[in-house]
């Protein structure tokens, strides 16, 4: 079964091929761009799809790190202050 997938496979890329050649240089270059952006789309969705995991879960130690930060500072209404915001004391000696 599988050789048969295989050769009607060879197939179909044997006739887009001999298609392409029966084609003038102006309607070649089209479809040489067709099939170029064509890849390159389906490319680009293939890796944002394979990379989709790990971009969410960077995105959510992001959110869980802001969320953590926020908690460790001062409020004072609505209004946040970081821990690391605070001033060192002033020199009382000058």
């Amino acid at each position: 079964m599988i050789e048969k997938v295989f050769a009607a496979l060879v197939v179909a890329v044997c006739a887009v091929m001999l298609l392409r050649l029966a084609l003038g240089p102006a309607r070649q270059q089209r479809f040489d761009r067709f099939w170029l952006r064509l890849w390159q789309g389906l490319r680009a969705r293939a890796i944002a799809l394979w990379r989709w995991p790990r971009s969410r879960k960077a995105a959510q130690q992001l959110a869980d790190d802001a969320i953590r930060r926020a908690r460790e500072g001062r409020w004072e209404g609505n209004v946040y202050t970081p821990e690391q915001f605070k001033k060192p004391p002033k020199d009382k000696m000058h």
